[in-house]
């Protein structure tokens, strides 16, 4: 199986996950105003299903085995981009100084998550984190945006991610920020551990693969 992996913020100037090669741009069109992210990320494809499968929405197995610290990859799972991030101490450590913020802290949205990852991390293991990188606002894919402070996002910015279409921000959980478009947090879709680094995404304990 292929696959590419985005390397942790400000691990290198090319990086497409350092922040300091991101530059926030400001909208000229749609709702004006709204700060945007210049790049995009990549999709990455699992080869293990078939493409005929894979539309009809099969799940997909993703190593993660070199998925460094503050690192994220992307797969394509139902035609939809889906995160995988393995999030650093500091990174957890954000999740708690978010809260404040937030519209929904709790994840009290049935439909975005499944049972177990109904807490503070959104996730089955605190530091992967599995999300759909879909805005639940008119469908665009948010942009990383990891280094806390930054002067674009904010002195109280936590880190997290932006959607560059009308300016939705979601913390390192997928949790929406209060007074934003989108009406929830980003979706947590099924998955399950196959090994400690093998994961299985679009089924898990509850539904049959």
């Amino acid at each position: 199986m292929s696959s590419t992996i985005l390397p942790p913020a400000g691990c290198s100037t090319d990086s497409p996950c350092n922040p300091s090669r991101r530059s926030l741009l400001i909208a000229t069109a749609g709702a004006g105003g709204v700060l945007a992210v210049a790049t995009a990320v990549p999709f990455v494809g699992s080869l293990t299903p078939s493409e005929r499968a894979r539309a009809a929405g099969a799940p997909i197995e993703v190593d993660i085995d070199k998925l460094a610290p503050g690192a994220m990859m992307v797969v394509e799972w139902r035609g939809k981009p889906v995160w995988i991030l393995r999030r650093t101490p500091e990174m957890l450590a954000a999740l708690a100084k978010a809260e404040p913020g937030l519209a929904d802290p709790g994840s009290a949205v049935d439909a975005q998550q499944p049972d177990y990852a109904r807490n503070a991390h959104r996730s089955l293991r605190p530091e992967i984190f599995v999300a759909v990188g879909i805005c639940t606002h008119l469908g665009c894919s948010p942009s990383s945006a990891f280094e806390p402070g930054k002067p674009e996002m904010g002195a109280d910015w936590p880190g997290g991610f932006l959607c560059p279409c009308h300016g939705s921000t979601f913390d390192l959980a997928g949790r929406v920020f209060k007074n934003k478009p989108a009406p929830t947090n980003l979706e947590v879709p099924p998955h399950k551990y196959l090994t400690a680094t093998r994961l299985l995404i679009g089924a898990d304990d509850t539904v049959s693969t």
